[in-house]
């Protein structure tokens, strides 16, 4: 069995969000390399299907890769708050949607070979308005997606990012 090992980590940037360490890895044959590990906190990721088989979803722009997609809402997990939780108050924040009872649908590392991002996705079978995003600047519109559409929007590439095409299509699949 091949296993690389770590002999330690150096931290090269910080900030509130991340953090960018060197580890010093050594490598099945012995030889040594440094190695970019960008260290994040877990996010929290939510999912609502309605009676009718669509799902909540965010049009959004990313400015980092300049392009427009449909997401999923989600963020960061505060320290010591429940995943569940905070998948809920992602929903409600960026869509102005309660969920009711959350369940984990499955937990994925986008960037297992780089990056500790680790999400926890999360999902409801029913939500509640009540009322207009809190964090409405967070995208351009919020709609209700029929899930029969999402394998389309994803070779289309209208939805982009990894935990979303995940979670989508599971929810497709399951559904």
């Amino acid at each position: 069995m091949s296993v690389w090992q770590t002999h330690g980590e150096r931290t090269v940037y910080e900030n509130p969000w991340l953090r960018v360490n060197m580890a010093d890895v050594e490598l099945p044959d012995g030889r040594h390399l440094d190695h970019t590990v960008i260290r994040l906190r877990p996010v929290a990721v939510a999912a609502v299907v309605n009676e009718r088989d669509e799902v909540m979803l965010l049009w959004r722009h990313r400015f980092i890769t300049d392009a427009w997609g449909w997401e999923l809402p989600s963020g960061g997990i505060g320290e010591g708050e429940d995943a569940a939780v905070a998948a809920a108050r992602e929903l409600e924040e960026e869509t102005g949607w309660r969920p009711g009872p959350m369940k984990l649908l499955m937990a994925i590392d986008p960037m297992p070979g780089i990056s500790t991002s680790h999400h926890r996705v999360y999902w409801s079978d029913q939500a509640q308005y009540v009322g207009p995003p809190a964090d409405d600047f967070e995208s351009a519109r919020r709609e209700w997606v029929p899930l029969s559409r999402v394998p389309d929007l994803v070779a289309r590439g209208e939805i982009r990012s990894a935990n979303a095409i995940a979670a989508l299509l599971m929810l497709h699949h399951l559904r």
